[in-house]
Order: C-alpha cells, then sequence, then structure tokens
C-alpha cells in the first residue's frame, strides 16, 4: 500500500476515534463541561494530562530546537519538565483543595474582586491565543505534508474535528479523548526512535543509543556527532549554550514557572475526586511525560546525524542494499574530508524525502556556486578554518535551510523507514496539535462563559444557559484560533515561549501569593499582574519591531536588540514575574490588608486535607 493511503487510512481511523469517543463521553452538566463531573480515575488524568502538556511544541519543536541547539536546547527539556514539577508540588493540591472550576474564579475568590477575576482572565486569554497558534500551525504543517493538502486545509479540518469533540464533549470528551491521543503520540514518537537507535547503534532503547558507540565502530554517537558538527563549523553539540549562561537559566525559569501557571494544565486538577488523586493524577502524568522527554534528545542527536550524512557522503554513514541506513566504519575513523569536492550530495540524486519536504517550503535549497550539489554547512561560523576549509573547496555559503520543525516528522523519512511508521508519525503529530488545542480551548471558553459572562455580567444565568454560553464561546475561540493559524502575528510566529512568558509573568505570581501569602490583598494581585504582563509584552514587541506609536523608537529606548543583560524576548517572563512579585508587595504594604474570612480561607487552602471546596463566601 503507497504511502499516501497508508497515512489516510491511520490519521482517519484516529480522527475516528476521538469523534466516537466524545459522542460516548459527551457532556450532559456544567460540571461535566468544565471538569469532567470531577470523578476521573488518578491513571487515567495522569495520561490525559500528559497529552494535555505534550503540545506540537514538545512533539513537533522541540527535538529539533534541540537538534540545532544542541546541548543548550536542554533547556526546553529542563524547563518544561521543571515546571511540571513545580506544579504538581507547589500549586495542583492546594487548587483541588479550593475546588472550583477556573483558575481566574481561584483568583477572584481568593483576592475577593471581580476586577482580579476579569484581569485574570485577560492574562489566561492573551497566553492561550498565543499558545493555540502554534497548535494550529502544527496541525497545518503536518496536514500539508502527510495528506496531499494545503496548510490551509489542513488548518480547517483541525478546526473541524476540535469542534467536533470538544464543543459537544467538554472536559469529559475531552479527557478519554486525551487518553487515546496519548497512546497514539507516544507510540508515533518512541517507535522510530526504536527502529533509528536500532540502526545506528544496534541498542534498541533510544535513551541508551544516545550514550552507545556507532555500531560496528568504537567511537560514540556523540563524540561522531561532535566531530562532524565542529568540522562543518557549528558550535559542539554537547557543549553549546545559547546566548549567555545568564539568558539560559532565566530562560529556563521562564518555562518552568510559565508552566506552572498554563490554566489548561491547572484545570486538569480539577477533575479528580480527593486532594490525594491531585498528587496521584500529577506523578503518573510525569511517568508518562518522561517517556517522551527522555527520548527526545536521542530523536534530535539521531536526526542530526543522519540529516548530514544524507547530504554528505564523508560523514561515514552510507545506505545498505535495502535502503537503510548504516555505517561505514573505516570512513568514521578515518575522517574524511567533509569538503572535498565529491562529499556533497548531487541535487538530482536527492532522497523522496527531500522532495516532498520541499513542497511544504520548510526545507529549501539553493545552488550558491553552481555546481548542482548541496552544500550543508555554518558559513557564519567563527570557526575560521572550517569556513576558508570551505571557500577553498569552492563553497560559496551554505545552501540547505532546514526548518526545525520537520526533524521528528520527517525522520522516519531519513532514515527510511517502512511506510507504516511515516504514517503513524502523522497520526501522533496530529494528536500531539489537537489534545492541546482542546485544552486550550476549554479555557479560553470556561474563562469566558463562567468567569466572564455568569460572574461579571450575568449573575443569575441558569446552568443550562451557561452551558450553552461556554459551548458557543468554544465555538467562537475555534474560530479565532483557526484564524490566527492562518494568519500568524509577527511577535508569536514559530515560537510557544512567549505563551509561557505571559503565563509567568501575569498568572503565576498572582496564584503563589493567593495560596501562600494570606497578607496579600486584592489591588496588589490586581497591580502586579497587569505589570508583569504589558512589561512582558512591551519588551516582546521592542525586540521584534512592533510599536504602538509610529516612529517611536522603543528599541532605542531599551538599548538595542537584547539589552537587557543579553536576555532574549523569549526567555523575559522570568523578568515579567519578578516585577509582578515586587509590584504586588509594594502595592500591598501601602493598602488595606484582606478582610479577616479571605486569611482564613488561605490557610484553609494552605491545609490540603479532604476535597471540600472552599471560598470567600463573604466576598464581593
Amino acid at each position: 500500500m503507497d504511502l499516501q493511503t497508508l497515512t489516510y487510512l491511520v490519521v482517519g481511523a484516529s480522527f475516528a476515534l476521538y469523534i466516537g469517543i466524545a459522542i460516548w463521553a459527551r457532556a450532559g452538566s456544567t460540571s461535566d463541561f468544565y471538569v469532567a463531573g470531577g470523578g476521573v480515575h488518578p491513571v487515567t488524568n495522569g495520561m490525559a494530562t500528559a497529552a494535555d502538556w505534550m503540545s506540537a511544541a514538545s512533539f513537533i519543536s522541540m527535538a529539533g530546537l534541540i537538534s540545532n541547539m544542541g546541548y543548550g536546547g536542554g533547556l526546553f527539556l529542563m524547563g518544561w519538565t521543571g515546571g511540571y514539577v513545580l506544579l504538581a508540588m507547589l500549586l495542583a493540591p492546594y487548587l483541588r483543595k479550593f475546588g472550583k472550576f477556573t483558575v481566574p474564579q481561584f483568583i477572584g475568590d481568593r483576592f475577593y474582586s471581580k476586577t482580579a477575576s476579569t484581569v485574570a482572565v485577560l492574562c489566561l486569554l492573551t497566553a492561550s491565543i498565543t499558545y493555540i497558534i502554534g497548535q494550529m500551525t502544527g496541525v497545518g504543517v503536518a496536514f500539508s505534508r502527510f495528506l496531499g493538502v494545503s496548510n490551509e486545509v489542513g488548518i480547517y479540518v483541525g478546526m473541524g474535528i476540535v469542534f467536533m469533540y470538544a464543543v459537544f464533549g467538554g472536559m469529559k470528551g475531552i479527557t478519554y479523548t486525551q487518553v487515546a491521543q496519548y497512546m497514539v503520540l507516544i507510540l508515533a514518537y518512541t517507535v522510530p526512535a526504536v527502529f533509528i537507535s536500532l540502526q545506528l547503534t544496534g541498542n534498541p532503547l533510544p535513551q541508551l543509543g544516545l550514550g552507545s558507540d556507532i555500531a560496528g565502530t568504537s567511537v560514540s554517537l556523540l563524540d561522531k556527532l561532535n566531530l562532524v558538527v565542529k568540522d562543518l563549523g557549528f558550535s559542539e553539540y554537547t557543549s553549546s549554550v545559547p546566548g549567555s549562561y545568564l539568558n539560559m537559566f532565566v530562560y529556563t525559569m521562564s518555562l518552568m514557572i510559565g508552566t506552572a501557571g498554563l490554566p489548561h494544565v491547572i484545570v486538569r486538577f480539577f477533575t479528580v475526586p480527593k486532594v490525594k488523586d491531585a498528587r496521584s493524577s500529577a506523578g503518573w502524568a510525569l511517568v508518562f511525560i518522561a517517556i517522551l522527554y527522555t527520548t527526545a534528545p536521542a530523536v534530535a542527536a539521531m536526526a542530526k546525524l543522519n540529516l548530514i550524512a544524507t547530504t554528505n557522503t564523508a560523514v561515514g554513514l552510507e545506505r545498505s542494499a535495502d535502503g537503510r541506513m548504516v555505517t561505514n566504519a573505516e570512513a568514521i575513523m578515518a575522517n574524511k574530508d567533509l569538503y572535498a569536492a565529491d562529499a556533497s550530495l548531487v541535487y538530482e540524486e536527492r532522497p523522496g524525502w527531500m522532495k516532498r519536504w520541499e513542497q511544504t517550503g520548510l526545507l529549501k535549497w539553493e545552488d550558491k556556486n553552481g555546481d548542482g550539489r548541496i552544500q550543508y554547512y555554518n558559513d557564519k561560523s567563527k570557526n575560521a578554518d572550517a569556513v576558508a576549509k570551505a571557500e577553498q573547496a569552492g563553497w560559496k555559503g551554505n545552501e540547505l535551510t532546514v526548518n526545525a520543525d520537520i526533524i521528528v516528522l520527517a525522520n522516519p523519512e531519513i532514515a527510511l523507514l517502512p511506510n507504516w511508521v511515516i504514517a503513524l508519525v502523522a497520526a501522533g503529530g496530529l494528536a500531539a496539535a489537537l489534545s492541546t488545542a482542546a485544552g486550550l480551548l476549554l479555557a479560553i471558553s470556561s474563562a469566558v462563559s463562567h468567569d466572564l459572562v455568569k460572574n461579571v455580567f450575568v449573575p443569575d444565568l441558569s446552568e443550562k444557559g451557561e452551558l450553552m454560553t461556554g459551548k458557543v464561546a468554544m465555538a467562537g475561540a475555534i474560530v479565532v484560533a483557526g484564524y490566527l493559524g492562518l494568519n500568524p502575528p509577527g511577535f508569536a510566529a514559530g515560537t510557544v515561549a512567549l505563551a509561557f512568558g505571559i503565563a509567568a509573568s501575569s498568572l503565576f505570581p498572582a496564584i503563589m501569593m493567593g495560596i501562600f501569602s494570606k497578607k496579600m490583598n486584592k489591588e496588589g494581585a490586581i497591580a502586579g499582574m497587569l505589570a508583569g504582563l504589558f512589561i512582558t509584552l512591551f519588551y516582546v514587541f521592542a525586540h521584534k519591531g512592533i510599536f504602538f506609536i509610529k516612529g517611536t523608537d522603543y528599541l532605542g529606548l531599551i538599548g538595542g536588540a537584547n539589552s537587557f543583560f543579553g536576555i532574549t524576548p523569549e526567555a523575559f517572563g522570568a523578568i515579567g514575574a519578578l516585577v509582578n512579585f515586587a509590584v504586588a508587595f509594594i502595592v500591598d504594604k501601602v493598602t488595606k490588608e484582606p478582610p479577616e474570612h479571605i486569611q482564613a480561607l488561605v490557610e484553609s487552602v494552605r491545609i490540603p486535607r479532604g476535597a471540600k471546596a472552599v471560598d470567600g463566601s463573604h466576598a464581593h
């Protein structure tokens, strides 16, 4: 069976499964719609949380980023995983003890203010909408490559699928759909990794294969990769750092606390019966997440080596008679000249996977020296020897541009794995994007229907009316998400790190202070959230060249690109969080402290015994 037909069958079967589950588990009440009735088993919730958490960024982009960045890309692993631990240990049990539906509802009741709740909704919508752009873009990439349709058609189909199981199923439908999506995405991620690890190292476990010798040699995979990338002018794979160590640290912190502040993940802990179950489901989710996250570094390194080996015959990896990637021990030990006249691949002889990915625009070749061969190296390298060797060989600059987002999706094709594996990867990429998109859409829907319409505008709205409002809000959010996926704004395109920065700078400090500082008042919380949000957005917009007033040089005001101690815009969320905390505590000191019943509420929330809901019943 040809690849196209097989892909349609596998992806179609996965979609049918998701829709079938949604029909079976459709929401009949607001409790079902917002928190799946509060009766989800901890293991089930752990698996659903893992799927909700592992977005298109985790499945599609993370290994690509690590592949490009090397050791420095580990900040995504450390930041996202560390943030999940932070969420599980510091926030989840206490929020479950509080026992409400949404993060803005916690903030509104804790800070005894509808204004605080409304500001939290603003922060939630900004973070969630920014994050969802990446999910819809991922859906478009996967559809356009594997199903032979345009990026636009792919996004429209993705919108339709999410609409069918998210609007009708609510959190109840989404929860059980995400369990199925986790199974699809984890198989799609690990099966190709096992194949490729076996090919390159003979070890079926990618996590161990990463540190093993290349099959038939005494050279470790990472040593060989270091040697190759250094010779081609790139930074050493196992020691590269993006920017400065300070930026790497701040970036990691931003991802960590941003993770802990993401509302679509937090709300999952409201779906279990007891506080004990919230802790248990957090532990299970970490296990399910670790399966993918410990595999990602191996996928990244092996894909990098295979990609370079495909374009440069001197790397010492070659194809066997059946097309599999195998080793050439003699070439590895001799370390052939990577810049030899016949080292680079003849463009007309490029493999089929390159031709297919060229059609998506995510892989491009430009023959700069007119020799008809593909030269792939770092022509802007600080390694003068590498550049000199390339120029001596007649190379006129790097000719191959590879988008980081294709590394995981193209990996099975680069390694010439069977068609069913490639089809499985397509289904996995779509499962990852759709599962997180559904979680984000539910967070947006509940914020609009429950925290704005019900809490602010129509307090006497019936349960039936609120459920309908939630579904309408969900449908509207899907339309907005699809539009932004089709027309991504320049400041958010290509990164979800901004969403984490927004959550880190606005929601995380408010939640932390709400749980652990009984003296923090509503004025401090509101001022902190607004300060953290706007300083982060300002820094990002200034760096991206988006100005609020035409002709105003905001870059000049902050001293130029990355001027704040070399911190990149994507890493600035941690600085925004510090501003949030500082402003909140300063304002708190000069305003009235919270009422006694609110301080008693904080004491009650902070002792997570039992699952009885607590609230500020005298809030106004």
